[in-house]
């Protein structure tokens, strides 16, 4: 069964942002995702470009991705373009974060 971008992004979902508790989807920091027969691709950002775990969340990420059943390779990459906000969650969650 082929992989797909859902596949992927459900994956990411084990991963955390360590201060806000909640995962990379949600927050909305998986900025696209592109799979490639066995080749499967992230681009993530993070809260805040000064984050002190930047490179353990990336690290996290492609082990969660290279984890799904097919992924031969599974790469990440971090970008800050364009910038995150809180506006990049989706509505009924950042209501129930006050945000």
């Amino acid at each position: 069964m082929p992989i797909t971008e859902k596949d992927i992004r459900t994956a990411l979902k084990g991963v955390k942002d360590p201060e806000l508790g909640l995962d990379l989807v949600v927050l909305g920091l998986v900025y696209d995702v592109d799979v490639d027969g066995d080749v499967a691709h992230a681009t993530i950002s993070l809260t805040s470009p000064m984050c002190p775990v930047a490179e353990q969340i990336v690290q996290q990420a492609e082990a969660a991705i290279a984890a799904v059943e097919g992924v031969g390779e599974a790469r990440v990459t971090l970008t800050f373009d364009p910038p995150w906000t809180p506006e990049r969650i989706s509505p009924l969650i950042r209501s129930s974060l006050g945000l």
